[in-house]
């Protein structure tokens, strides 16, 4: 089996994008509950720029690599495996057994549509 580096690349590229893009959506919640909304979306929106610059060259370089949706199921799964850690430990909130049956539903969704 060979690597396929275009993916590792996206996969890389799309994973530290989602750390940025869980911060951009979420990260406001806990430290700016006291600000105005406004403040946080500036503050969002700044974090927001460093998801996309690496986002949009995740995305070109995985579409020579992956169909579109096969792309957008990863990013998904990506999304998961980023949110729960940011979840549990950086926001605190307690394990829900619902986080496992969720990504179950996902790993659903990648056999279909990765399957020939």
């Amino acid at each position: 089996m060979t690597i396929q580096w275009p993916l590792v690349k996206a996969i890389v590229l799309l994973t530290a994008s989602n750390v940025f893009m869980t911060f951009a959506w979420y990260a406001h919640l806990r430290d700016m509950k006291a600000k105005p909304w406004w403040m946080a979306a500036v503050f969002s929106w700044g974090i927001a720029f460093f998801e996309y610059m690496l986002q949009v060259p995740a995305n070109r370089i995985g579409s020579t690599a992956l169909t579109l949706p096969q792309l957008k199921i990863l990013q998904e799964v990506i999304t998961l495996t980023v949110f729960v850690p940011f979840l549990l430990i950086y926001m605190k909130q307690p394990f829900k057994w619902d986080f496992v049956w969720a990504g179950l539903c996902l790993c659903g969704a990648v056999f279909f549509i990765f399957r020939k």
